[in-house]
């Protein structure tokens, strides 16, 4: 699950309530976490439920000063970054630690666009909710309660798709022409010889 000195999750199709668990308890393990696309990640329930919920939510604040909390994120990135906070006891000195351990992002950023990107098996829509269950995407949710940069993460994202077909169409000819070169040489002589060491 890890990628050098970081795990790096593509957000796109993964459950919010089971990926924030898991990646709760890899924090508190040490692990640092980045996860990108969060815009992608799915909730089960309908639209309208989900809405329902939110709403319900967002009456939660304070009576005399709403602005000391508590906070109604809208992101996607902020929902999930809340959603991990009520997994890891963060009032404590070993929570904030872990909570300092994770980022999420809309999109993919630019340092991590050239990185290779893993999934959450166990957190995977296509395994963990039946066919014929209702779901909501995380990204219509937020453009619905007040997040207004969807349409920019689209924008960039579409941008950054056609960059990467150009990148591995480049790749993928200078695979091919090393292979051309590869068999069009004859190692036999070389072959033999290093036989005679054991290679």
């Amino acid at each position: 699950m890890t990628v050098g000195k970081y795990t790096l999750i593509d957000g796109k199709g993964h459950l919010l309530g089971r990926l924030a668990s898991i990646i709760a308890k890899q924090l508190l393990l040490g692990q640092k976490i980045v996860v990108v696309r969060t815009e992608a990640i799915v909730i089960s329930g309908s639209l309208m439920r989900n809405k329902t919920r939110y709403a319900q939510f967002i009456r939660k604040r304070m009576n005399t000063n709403p602005k000391r909390g508590p906070f109604h994120f809208r992101s996607p990135s902020k929902i999930l970054w809340r959603t991990i906070r009520g997994m890891i006891p963060h009032k404590t000195a070993r929570g904030a630690e872990a909570l300092r351990r994770f980022a999420a992002f809309e999109g993919i950023p630019t340092p991590y666009d050239k990185l290779k990107r893993v999934v959450v098996p166990g957190a995977l829509k296509a395994i963990r909710l039946r066919p014929d269950r209702n779901y909501s995407v995380l990204g219509e949710l937020s453009k619905e309660v007040g997040w207004g940069y969807q349409e920019l993460v689209n924008n960039l994202e579409s941008q950054r798709k056609i960059k990467e077909q150009a990148y591995y169409a480049e790749k993928k000819a200078k695979i091919n022409a090393v292979k051309k070169v590869v068999d069009t040489v004859d190692l036999s002589t070389v072959n033999s010889e290093l036989a005679t060491f054991g290679y």
